[in-house]
């Protein structure tokens, strides 16, 4: 959050700066009469209902309870939000259509809110017959949100009308504060197109300023533009010329818009901007104010407006943290969130289907809080509970109007607990609602974009961590068919030595469709590289709504079986290496994270190597779990001699745990006896297939050995 700017004009500026409050423009001596008017605003509220110490979120109740104390303060408050409101939300919320966080909004007074993209997610006639519409015990049980959604850029397309009001009009008696609404011009690729298809986006500008001028003449003496859509960072001096949609209505509204309140990139700013027509005003720039997300924080702008011209004579801005803050809770809407929870517990409890075994987050043995030697979660490590996640994220963004995705992947910290099911006996389990959501509590979109190859293979290097960060080593959930090999003790960048995609190797230049979580796809964890990705588009699927319809599609006639073969598997070789093998040569190497880590997971007690359909030996399998929090544990060394009649060119060596399904091909050069043993700088060629959609058997590629003849 950016740094409140200080502009002191006399000592009740001062006063207000001391105080941590924002002053835009001077304050002079005013006449009466002054109205102060205030605005409080929130946005991505997202149905974060319940106080979570966690993530700093002080819930609904709290949000509630700091709206009525500061309109105690004032009474001339007007309570607004940027959109987002419901859609993307926790289990609490989101298993009762969001009926519970419409009430409690409503129960805080909220009066006026732009539509964002997740007020869309089921559709615009979901928005205007459920949300919008009355709240009625048998026609309507899960609407009636009582505040005003307003959107000036949507249009219905085949006339032209507005899709929701354009703007909304606030009186105070003395003074008029109008609301105009705009939504993200990037809406189409937000939601379904299906959902959206008798709309029409226009642009923010264009339409903004239009109904600001028309607010303006049917006497609204202040303007705020209430928009989803947001700032990339929160460096106010960059946004201007951030080059984007966002600098465009900066740079671009009227000055007929006198503030702009913004959402849809879950950042907290409070930014100020000069406007021209302003110089001769006493106040003279434009605040550009986010909440951040979840309702952690609340938008305060409070406005002095001479009530007999109209004219803006002083303006403070603030952003209010709730969290810990003091704010009392709203007792209406702490009743409103106790018994969503409580029913959320019944409803949870609604069977999904059934898992053949538990889907677990690896483990490393580690330190409690009392000093004990215990195992603990160990994000580092590959997991089938990871792997489940990833592919069903993928499996949820398949079809071409979602991406089309290929390739998914699932950071290890989006998995809060295991997925064992119901009950400690014996499986097949029933798997709930319930578990399901407290294994991915955050409610993240599914957003797909277009990588290539260079950029997938960058963010398995970034699976290695920046030097300083809490965790060394990260690693990533995938989905199957994709799987790579790896060099633990490969330099910095250069550990990822083979990735494939259904058996075909992945072309580093060409484009894939890949799947992430919408906390991966803005970068989260240092997975820079998500945020490159081109054609990024929010899909408004919830990470949790996709396990719940992968459940329901290949988990209802039988139960959902654990796959525990790697999709990630270390292959190092000491020492430097020749371009090719003579025949009757040794070939060494060593092998790592052939073993998930739990004591459920299934395990190769040894591998078998072979060529083609001879078997080169068998090599026993440590998959003793340690303390570092990597991916090592399934460790083995593998010395073999290849046969004297191996013929000349490419071959390839197949390390296959018949347990687990793994199946690791490692190819080699075989070269005529009459040529020297090379160099030691050739990489090898693969020939061999992968069968990466089966369950349980999965072939991993990896480099050309490098090791003395």
């Amino acid at each position: 959050m950016p740094s409140a700017r200080q502009r002191i004009a006399g000592a009740l500026s001062l006063g207000l700066a001391l105080a941590g409050v924002t002053t835009v423009g001077a304050m002079p001596a005013q006449a009466d009469p002054v109205v102060d008017v205030q605005i409080l605003a929130t946005n991505d509220f997202h149905g974060r209902i319940q106080e979570d110490a966690f993530g700093a979120q002080a819930g609904a109740a709290v949000l509630a309870g700091a709206v009525d104390q500061l309109r105690a303060a004032n009474p001339n408050t007007v309570f607004a939000a940027a959109g987002d409101l419901i859609g993307a939300s926790t289990f609490e919320s989101f298993i009762q259509h969001d009926k519970p966080t419409i009430d409690a909004l409503n129960a805080a007074g909220l009066e006026v809110s732009a539509v964002g993209n997740h007020e869309l997610d089921q559709g615009y006639d979901d928005l205007i017959n459920r949300v919008m519409a009355a709240y009625d015990a048998e026609t309507n049980p899960f609407g009636g949100a009582e505040w005003q959604y307003v959107a000036a850029n949507l249009k219905i397309r085949a006339t032209g009308d507005d899709a929701v009001p354009a703007s909304w009009i606030k009186d105070f008696g003395q003074v008029q504060v109008g609301f105009v609404g705009a939504v993200t011009e990037e809406l189409d690729a937000l939601v379904s197109p299906a959902g959206i298809a008798e709309l029409e986006i226009q642009s923010i500008v264009e339409t903004t300023n239009t109904e600001a001028t028309e607010l303006k003449a049917e006497g609204a003496d202040v303007v705020v533009l209430l928009v989803h859509e947001g700032a990339t960072g929160t460096d106010c001096s960059v946004m201007p010329t951030a080059g984007n949609a966002f600098a465009e209505i900066i740079n671009n509204v009227s000055a007929d818009v006198d503030a702009i309140v913004s959402g849809h990139t879950h950042l907290a700013y409070d930014c100020a901007f000069p406007v021209a027509e302003w110089a001769d005003r006493a106040v003279t720039e434009r605040p550009v104010v986010s909440a951040g997300q979840y309702g952690m924080n609340l938008n305060q702008l409070v406005y002095s407006v001479d009530a007999g011209t109209g004219e803006v004579v002083g303006l403070t801005t603030d952003i209010l943290p709730l969290y810990n803050e003091g704010y009392p809770a709203d007792p209406e809407v702490a009743a409103t969130v106790q018994a969503a929870v409580a029913d959320a517990d019944v409803l949870g409890a609604e069977p999904l289907g059934q898992i053949a075994g538990p889907f677990n987050r690896a483990q490393r043995w580690g330190t409690n809080q009392a000093g004990e030697t215990v195992l603990v979660e160990n994000r580092g490590g590959e997991s089938t509970l990871g792997n489940l996640v990833a592919e069903v994220q993928r499996w949820a963004t398949e079809a071409p109007e979602t991406g089309g995705a290929q390739i998914a992947f699932m950071n290890p910290g989006g998995l809060r607990a295991d997925m064992t099911g119901t009950g400690t006996g014996a499986f097949p389990r029933t798997l709930t609602y319930k578990q399901a959501a407290v294994v991915q509590p955050f409610a993240n979109t599914l957003v797909n974009m277009q990588l290539t190859g260079e950029q997938i293979r960058t963010a398995l290097e970034q699976q290695w961590q920046p030097a300083g960060s809490s965790r060394p080593f990260l690693r990533l959930g995938a989905s199957e068919g994709f799987d790579y090999t790896y060099d633990p003790a490969g330099p910095e960048g250069e550990r990822i030595t083979a990735m494939y995609l259904q058996g075909e190797a992945i072309d580093l230049a060409a484009s894939y469709s890949v799947t992430v979580n919408s906390f991966l796809a803005t970068g989260g964890d240092n997975f820079r590289v998500f945020v490159e990705g081109a054609d990024a588009r929010d899909t408004g699927k919830i990470d949790l709504s996709a396990m719940v319809d992968y459940m329901a599609a290949f988990a209802a006639d039988a139960p959902l079986e654990v796959d525990h073969a790697q999709h990630a598997v270390g292959i190092s070789v000491p020492g430097g290496a020749p371009t090719s093998y003579l025949p009757g040569a040794t070939v060494a190497f060593d092998v790592s994270s052939w073993s998930m880590s739990t004591e459920a997971d299934d395990k190769d007690t040894e591998l078998t190597v072979s060529l083609g359909a001879v078997e080169l030996g068998s090599f026993p399998v440590d998959s003793t779990v340690g303390s570092d929090p990597f991916d090592e544990v399934g460790t083995a060394s593998v010395t073999v001699t290849l046969p004297d009649g191996v013929a000349e060119g490419p071959a390839t060596l197949t390390l296959t745990g018949a347990t687990t399904g793994t199946e690791v091909l490692v190819p080699i050069e075989v070269a005529a006896d009459e040529h020297p043993p090379g160099d030691g700088k050739g990489k090898g060629h693969d020939k061999g297939k992968a069968n990466g959609k089966a369950k349980g058997h999965h072939k991993l590629h990896g480099p050309a050995l490098v090791t003395a003849v």
